[in-house]
């Protein structure tokens, strides 16, 4: 619908502006809007309503319901059991049981989730700020132990699920998937979201913890992805060791060029920036340029295939080294507040929409499968997922704590579950 809206709203532009041109060669030529031809006569009016009634209510509900999210959420500020993430997800249930009761079990849908939403707006912000966030000495320090998680931990939770899905499918009467539908499904499974455990930490309460939680969750994307990607093209009637090396290669480059990519936009950034010098005549170019170029390094990974989660991050990071101290102090206080907000309203809109859609009844309708069935299947997926982030999780953190000597580089039990 927003699209939609938008859309809208740049064909009535569009014709506004081919009436003006109009008007403006009978002026030149002489004539009058009489005279013309009767395929170039002006519409006399014009429908500006080019806003959905239906929208504006939508969106109407989601800023209120935001606006209570942050409210709620300063409320509960010092309860360690709350939290923006928890308030959105319970705020949207009510919010979609309201809306379910009040069409009758029609729908509980406000807005149209797409991909494109998500991805393209949503997420890049919340992955930047990360990365323009992060505490980067602490970040670097413990990168090996980040690779170990992100890479060797996301290929063991890929097995794992990817055998357990083709093993009990079979037996809760699930037997039209093929061998590449169940690689997919442990691909598409073993892609942790840390979003939610990194609203639950502190980075300057257990900085150690939350570098190591985001940045697996980083290197857990692209891994995933690589993963999702080969099997795909994989022909699985053809497999030998040569597979397992194109695996590692495509990785590789995945990873290498990804941050590559971050690094030299984010390079090229404050080059411009201290070069032109933008802050002598405005400190708002300096901002615009820095949000713009930022997003333009996750808009190339994904023309070019690569990771745009990877790019945007070490890009995120490369600005807040170099183009950040290249800028005025007024600007560098306005990025660090502004990239923080975007963050957290972008992250706020996806809980709260993620507990709206739990009361989706339309694609609970279109599902073909048995209740008992539907039950089966979310199950063994959720134990799956838990089976599998725990067989990676406490072996690797236990070989680290044997080999670290320092105490407060070593993963607790607690802080391991």
């Amino acid at each position: 619908m927003l699209t939609e809206s938008f859309s809208l709203k740049i064909s009535s532009n569009h014709l506004t502006f081919e009436m003006a041109t109009k008007i403006s060669n009978a002026a030149m030529f002489g004539l009058s809007p009489e005279n013309m031809s009767s395929h170039e006569h002006l519409p006399l009016e014009l429908d500006s309503s080019f806003l959905n009634t239906s929208t504006i209510i939508a969106l109407c509900v989601f800023f209120a319901l935001l606006c209570a999210c942050i409210i709620i959420g300063h409320l509960l500020e010092e309860h360690r059991w709350a939290n923006e993430s928890i308030t959105a997800l319970l705020l949207g249930l009510c919010a979609g049981g309201v809306v379910l009761l009040v069409r009758k079990g029609a729908s509980s849908h406000l807005l149209k989730f797409s991909e494109d939403l998500f991805f393209l707006y949503l997420l890049p912000p919340i992955i930047f700020n990360a990365g323009f966030q992060v505490k980067k000495k602490r970040f670097f320090k413990n990168f090996s132990t980040i690779l170990l998680f992100g890479i060797f931990g996301t290929v063991i939770s890929f097995c794992i699920i990817s055998l357990g899905v083709f093993w009990i499918f079979r037996k809760i009467g699930v037997e039209s998937l093929s061998l590449k539908d169940h690689l997919a499904i442990g691909a598409i499974m073993s892609a942790t979201d840390s979003v939610c455990t990194l609203q639950v930490l502190s980075q300057d309460e257990t900085p150690f913890l939350y570098s190591i939680v985001f940045g697996e969750g980083v290197v857990n994307d692209a891994t995933s992805i690589v993963l999702f990607n080969s099997v795909q093209t994989l022909d699985f009637h053809n497999i030998d060791g040569l597979t397992v090396l194109k695996l590692i290669g495509t990785f590789l480059y995945l990873l290498l060029t990804s941050t590559a990519l971050g690094i030299a936009v984010g390079l090229l950034s404050a080059f411009i920036i201290k070069t032109l010098y933008f802050g002598r005549h405005s400190t708002d170019r300096e901002f615009a340029l820095m949000i713009l170029m930022a997003y333009l390094s996750y808009l190339l990974a994904e023309l070019l295939n690569l990771s745009g989660i990877l790019t945007v991050f070490f890009c995120g990071i490369v600005m807040s080294h170099y183009t950040w101290h290249n800028v005025t102090e007024s600007s560098r206080i306005t990025t660090k507040h502004a990239f923080a907000t975007m963050s957290f309203i972008a992250e706020t809109f996806i809980f709260l929409y993620v507990g709206m859609d739990a009361l989706d009844i339309d694609k609970w309708r279109e599902s073909k499968a048995s209740a008992g069935t539907s039950a089966a299947v979310s199950s063994t997926l959720f134990a799956l997922v838990l089976v599998g982030r725990a067989a990676f999780v406490f072996p690797i953190a236990n070989i680290l704590n044997c080999v670290q000597k320092s105490e407060s580089s070593k993963i607790h039990f607690k802080q391991q579950g």
